[in-house]
């Protein structure tokens, strides 16, 4: 009984995670209605640090070193005000469905960089998943009923989101195991507001004319998938390991579509769809690529 209740409390962090960041999407889309991509973002972060302050000072987390600052800000401001801004930004040009396509990359940018700058191996199997989610972008591009040039910049900026959150989550593993996942979130966010507070003056003017829905989406934006998923990623990891706990975050895009298309009325083209699965087939070669080498290396022992 205790192993059913266990197995079902992961399985629970498992899908408000996903569902959650993946709800993200469609809600972005509608928030944009009313604000600006920066001025999105800097309301979403002030909202998810002032509920993390108070978390923070209920579990008196203790200040970070201060000699740890300067990298503690510049992870939050690569993986949260780069990321937000980039993405809200980049959802005024591609579908929320898309984009969270694009999000899916963060895995083979976070591959490349920790292989280039802290020498890390990657395979040919990497470099052939890289090369499949390539092309699935290619796809993905091209298939969009817009036009071309207004494609381009959205899926620019959308890389640029995933590239800013890719170094947030190679960088941080030293910082990672001196405070633990969930503090270094709440350093992180809090720090990514000082990059947005030259935007809350404009932020808080738009808010003031927005409509209600708009409102309740930078709310929402704010607490859900900004703060919870964090928490039971927190405990999801803790349950079952890093690897194991993140391979069904790329189930995010597939919600996120469905999402979009219940949410919003929005549906991704064939062409689309097409270059969305073959870009989780790369992500997916990326992810189990230490897997495929494990069997490899089995099936030479045993010959």
């Amino acid at each position: 009984m205790n192993g059913f209740k266990a197995k079902f409390k992961v399985n629970l962090a498992f899908s408000i995670t996903i569902l959650l960041w993946a709800s993200a999407f469609p809600i972005i889309k509608i928030a944009l209605q009313d604000f600006r991509g920066q001025n999105l973002a800097a309301l979403r972060l002030l909202v998810a640090s002032t509920i993390l302050l108070v978390y923070a000072i209920i579990k008196k987390y203790p200040i970070p070193n201060w000699k740890d600052l300067p990298v503690i800000l510049l992870l939050g401001f690569c993986g949260f005000t780069v990321y937000h801004i980039g993405l809200s930004y980049g959802e005024l040009f591609i579908s929320s469905g898309v984009a969270s396509l694009l999000v899916s990359l963060t895995p083979i940018f976070s591959a490349l960089l920790a292989k280039y700058f802290l020498k890390e191996r990657f395979t040919i199997i990497g470099w052939l998943g890289s090369l499949i989610a390539f092309l699935g972008i290619l796809f993905i591009t091209f298939g969009e009923d817009k036009k071309l040039s207004v494609m381009i910049i959205g899926v620019v900026l959308t890389l640029l989101a995933t590239i800013g959150e890719s170094i947030y989550f190679t960088f941080q593993t030293k910082y990672l195991k001196k405070y633990g996942f969930i503090p270094l979130t709440v350093y992180t966010i809090i720090g990514s507001n000082l990059f947005t507070i030259i935007f809350i003056p404009n932020a808080l003017f738009e808010l003031g004319q927005a409509n209600y829905f708009s409102i309740i989406s930078v709310l929402y934006l704010g607490v859900f998938p900004t703060v919870l998923p964090y928490i039971a990623l927190a405990y999801t990891i803790q349950k079952v390991g890093v690897s194991d706990a993140t391979i069904s975050l790329y189930l995010t895009p597939v919600i996120s579509i469905i999402l979009a298309h219940l949410i919003i009325g929005e549906s991704p083209t064939i062409i689309s769809i097409v270059g969305g699965a073959i870009t989780l087939l790369g992500v997916s070669t990326i992810v189990f690529k230490e897997k495929f080498w494990i069997v490899i290396n089995s099936i030479k022992s045993n010959s």
